[in-house]
């Protein structure tokens, strides 16, 4: 008897099973990342900003005056983008954030946000926490936990790392 279509397979409109269970939770995890994205890009509806600018100036509000190098600020992107420059050199034409370069190493360009970025994110905060908090209700207090330590296992190095 042939096995019942997951919620995934159906949400797709998938016919064959997945190669595996791993295969299926890698599918559904891009799935569902994508669901909380579409989220967010709601509360940041009428921001002109993309997710990803959005989580620049947090880091950048995150790091205080002093600011943060260009490539740290990719480091704590929550998705690492190779075109962080970009990124960067968008929200300072916006005035959200300055660039200023090092003394010490005319390389190094140290990031800061500025008033019009903090006011920004003072607008559009509640609005995304909200989101957040949206998807987050369709989940138990239990659920959160275990939910957080199993991505938490996912993103830790595997032996072949």
């Amino acid at each position: 008897m042939p096995r019942k279509k997951s919620q995934l397979q159906q949400e797709l409109h998938q016919q064959r099973p997945f190669a595996s269970r791993a295969h299926e939770l890698s599918i559904g995890l891009l799935r569902t990342a994508a669901v909380v994205r579409r989220e967010m890009d709601r509360g940041l509806e009428g921001s002109g900003l993309s997710g990803a600018q959005y989580n620049v100036l947090r880091i950048l509000r995150g790091a205080g005056d002093d600011g943060l190098p260009t490539l740290e600020v990719r480091e704590r992107l929550i998705d690492p983008a190779p075109g962080v420059t970009r990124l960067v050199d968008k929200l300072a034409e916006a005035g959200l954030i300055t660039r200023e370069r090092t003394t010490t190493d005319r390389r190094q360009v140290i990031c800061r946000l500025t008033a019009a970025g903090r006011a920004m994110l003072e607008k559009y905060n509640p609005l995304v926490h909200e989101a957040i908090e949206r998807v987050g209700a369709r989940l138990t207090p239990r659920q959160h936990h275990e939910a957080i330590e199993l991505l938490d296992a996912l993103r830790r190095p595997g032996p072949a790392e």
